[in-house]
């Protein structure tokens, strides 16, 4: 298979997608390109461009991407296990805003401060995957399946996590305001484990049904945030803000009560909740 890009009649690249393991294309133009199913093992693309390339179903299993444009790419059943994508600087991340990514395989890779604005990620499993300072604003990653994941100050205003488990997973201080969690999974695998949301934004999120058990939620902000049907037993949620959330039929068996914000949130029609005789009549 050959890979032809044209710009102003010219071939820009042509190249063989079956010898591309380890290849060195960096700073290439290879928008639009057709590398569907191609053997990109360890290749190096960085700072390149293949905005529009078509990527389905092809292998970069350690390739390095930093820096490169994959907007509104075709990534789907990509496997970029160990791929490196993000920097600890956003000007060197890649960027993959559009991108569509369902189906595939990102465990152990690296997005750190990666833009996927607008992103589709459904599907994906991002186990052990880096994603702190990634910006997933309106993403979907409904029914995504995380294990150990870092996504610390993750930026997913918007975004849709319906179904999504993530076990163990780490998302202190991400925003995750108006975002739509309703049914996601974000408890442990280990008896004693936990997942962490500590310092999240959460403010007028869908956590309809969401299970959160033993979930580290230390002063998060949930006000106006929907958590009706959701199971927060023995969630730690001291300092946490639920001004105005909606608690019907929510559990909290377990849950120290005596520093949460709860004015305007209908406790009265919780489950278990021990509220503080002195929290009894707020409004």
């Amino acid at each position: 298979m050959d890979i032809k890009h044209k710009k102003s009649g010219e071939i820009l690249a042509s190249i063989d997608a079956g010898s591309l393991s380890g290849a060195d294309l960096r700073e290439m133009d290879l928008r639009g390109a057709d590398l569907a199913n191609a053997d990109l093992r360890g290749a190096h693309l960085e700072n390149s461009d293949l905005t529009d390339a078509d990527l389905s179903g092809a292998q970069l299993h350690t390739a390095n991407l930093q820096g490169a444009h994959l907007d509104n790419a075709d990534m789907q059943g990509t496997i970029l296990t160990h791929a490196r994508l993000g920097s600890n600087r956003r000007a060197a991340a890649a960027v993959l805003d559009g991108a569509n990514l369902s189906g595939a395989d990102l465990s152990d890779s690296d997005l750190r401060n990666v833009s996927l604005r607008g992103a589709n990620l459904a599907n994906t499993t991002l186990n052990r995957v880096d994603m702190s300072s990634v910006d997933c604003t309106e993403c979907n990653l409904s029914e995504s399946v995380s294990s150990n994941g870092i996504m610390i100050h993750a930026n997913m205003p918007g975004a849709n996590l319906r179904k999504a488990e993530y076990r163990d997973c780490h998302l202190n201080s991400a925003n995750l305001y108006g975002a739509d969690l309703s049914g996601i999974l974000l408890e442990s695998s280990q008896e004693e484990g936990f997942s962490a949301i500590n310092l999240a934004n959460l403010e007028s999120a869908n956590m309809t049904g969401a299970s959160l058990r033993n979930i580290a939620a230390e002063e998060c902000n949930m006000k106006r945030a929907n958590l009706t049907d959701a199971d927060l037993t023995h969630a730690v949620l001291s300092g946490t803000i639920m001004r105005n959330a909606n608690v019907t039929n929510a559990n909290f068996s377990n849950v120290e009560l005596a520093s949460v914000t709860m004015n305007f949130a209908n406790f009265s029609e919780a489950l278990n909740a021990n509220i503080p005789s002195y929290k009894r009549d707020l409004r």
